[in-house]
C-alpha cells in the first residue's frame, strides 16, 4: 500500500472510505468549497514546521456545578495525526477517552473514534458527541455561541524564534461564550443538563503549543500555559484570559483587554492544588474587577488527561502519537487526594465566582503546583490569599 492510499483508508463523514481519493493527491474534498486563501490544494500548509496544528476545545458544565464536560481535539496536517479528548466529572468520577488516528484527505471530518464533533453553523453552533464506548461516558451537547468572537492576533515573530528565523508559538484564532443544551450518561445512567448550563469554547490554530511533545519542543520546554487564565460568563460581560467579550448586538464594539492581574490565592495543603482565590483585574478602557473565585467540591477538568504536557500513565503528549489508529481512557475518583496530585497539571476548575453583587459559575485555570510555587516565591502579582 503507497502513502497515499494509506491515507485515505480513514472514512470518510459518511462511515465509507472513497478509494479513488488516492488517485488525486494533493486535492481533496475540501478544495471543491471556494475557501482558498492561497494558490495551493487545502491540504498543503503554509508553513512546512511540523508543528502547524488546527485545534478546537470545549468546557461546559451544569448550572449545579455537578457535571463538568472538557473536550478538545486537534490535526496536525504536516505530521498526517489528529487526535481528540473527552473529559467528563460528574461528582468527583473523572473520566477520559482518547483517541487518535491518521489525518487522511478530508480535514473537514472531525470525528476520531467515538469522539464525533459537528459544526452546524460556524461561528453560531457545534454540536458535541461522544458516543458510547468502554469507559462507559456519553454524552450529546449542543453549543449555541451568545458572545461576540473577536479575531485574535499572532503575537509571534520570527525575529525572536529560535533557532533565528523559527517562530516559537504562533497563535490566531477566537474564543467565546455559549449556551448549552443536552445530556451526558455515565454507567447508562443519562442526566439531561438543566436550563441555564453555560460554557465556554476556543478555535485557535498556528505553530507550537506543545506540539509533538519533547522531540519537537524547543530547548526542551513544553508548553502548556505560563500564567492560567480565567472563563467566567457574567450577564452582560464575559472573562475569558486577557479579554472581556460582549453578547451579539451590544453597543461596546469589539473586545476589551484586560491586564495582568494581581492574584491572591488558597491552595490545597495536602495537594497544593489551587482552592479559591481573589483576583484583581484592569481593563483597558480603565475599568477594575475583583473577582473571589471559590472552588466547587473536587469539579476540575485535569487536562493531562487531554494530553497537555503529557498524559499520567502513558506520557502521550499532543500531537506526539504516530501509531496506528487507537482509543484508550481510564477514570479517577478525583476525591482522593493521592489522585489529585498524580493528575496534576493544566487544570481547569469549576468556580462559584462573586463580582459585587452578582454570582456566576465559570472556570478558574492554573497550572499547578506552578502557582503554588508562584506565590511561594513571591513572584510579582502573586501572594497567599489569608
Amino acid at each position: 500500500m503507497t502513502t497515499e492510499e494509506n491515507l485515505v483508508s480513514v472514512s470518510m463523514p459518511t462511515g465509507q472510505p472513497d478509494p479513488h481519493l488516492a488517485e488525486q493527491f494533493p486535492l481533496s474534498p475540501m478544495d471543491d468549497f471556494m475557501v482558498h486563501q492561497t494558490p495551493d490544494p487545502v491540504r498543503v500548509m503554509w508553513t512546512g514546521d511540523p508543528r502547524a496544528y488546527e485545534r478546537y476545545w470545549m468546557i461546559s458544565y451544569d448550572p449545579t456545578g455537578s457535571v463538568m464536560i472538557a473536550t478538545g481535539g486537534s490535526i496536525y496536517p504536516n505530521l498526517d495525526r489528529a487526535e481528540a479528548y473527552a473529559i467528563l466529572n460528574v461528582g468527583g468520577r473523572h473520566t477520559t477517552v482518547r483517541s487518535f488516528r491518521r489525518l487522511g484527505v478530508d480535514r473537514s471530518d472531525l470525528r476520531v473514534g467515538p469522539i464525533a464533533p459537528v459544526i452546524v453553523r460556524g461561528l453560531r453552533e457545534w454540536r458535541y458527541r461522544l458516543e458510547p464506548n468502554e469507559w462507559g461516558i456519553s454524552y450529546d451537547l449542543r453549543f449555541q455561541d451568545t458572545t461576540r468572537q473577536v479575531f485574535r492576533e499572532p503575537l509571534s515573530d520570527s525575529a525572536h524564534g529560535t533557532p533565528p528565523g523559527r517562530r516559537n508559538d504562533v497563535t490566531a484564532g477566537f474564543e467565546g461564550f455559549g449556551a448549552v443544551s443536552g445530556w451526558v450518561e455515565v454507567d447508562g445512567e443519562r442526566t439531561e443538563l438543566q436550563p441555564g448550563a453555560l460554557g465556554t469554547r476556543d478555535r485557535h490554530w498556528g505553530t507550537g503549543r506543545g506540539v509533538g511533545g519533547p522531540s519537537l519542543s524547543l530547548g526542551g520546554r513544553l508548553h502548556v500555559g505560563v500564567s492560567g487564565n480565567s472563563f467566567v460568563p457574567f450577564r452582560d460581560w464575559t472573562l475569558w484570559g486577557d479579554r472581556v467579550y460582549y453578547p451579539y448586538g451590544d453597543d461596546r464594539p469589539g473586545a476589551t483587554r484586560v491586564e495582568k492581574p494581581t492574584r491572591r490565592l488558597r491552595f490545597d495543603p495536602e495537594t497544593q492544588i489551587f482552592a479559591e482565590g481573589i483576583v484583581d483585574y484592569r481593563f483597558a478602557n480603565g475599568e477594575t474587577r475583583q473577582l473571589h473565585y471559590e472552588r466547587i467540591g473536587d469539579q476540575t477538568a485535569f487536562l493531562r488527561c487531554g494530553m497537555y504536557g503529557g498524559t499520567p500513565e502513558g506520557d502521550i503528549h499532543q500531537g506526539a502519537y504516530d501509531g496506528p489508529d487507537m482509543t484508550s481512557g481510564e477514570t479517577y475518583d478525583v476525591t482522593d487526594p493521592k489522585q489529585r496530585i498524580g493528575l496534576r497539571g493544566l487544570d481547569e476548575h469549576l468556580c462559584r465566582v462573586t463580582c459585587g453583587e452578582e454570582t456566576a459559575i465559570g472556570v478558574y485555570q492554573t497550572i499547578d503546583p506552578v502557582a503554588y510555587e508562584a506565590c511561594m516565591s513571591g513572584r510579582p502579582g502573586w501572594d497567599f490569599l489569608e
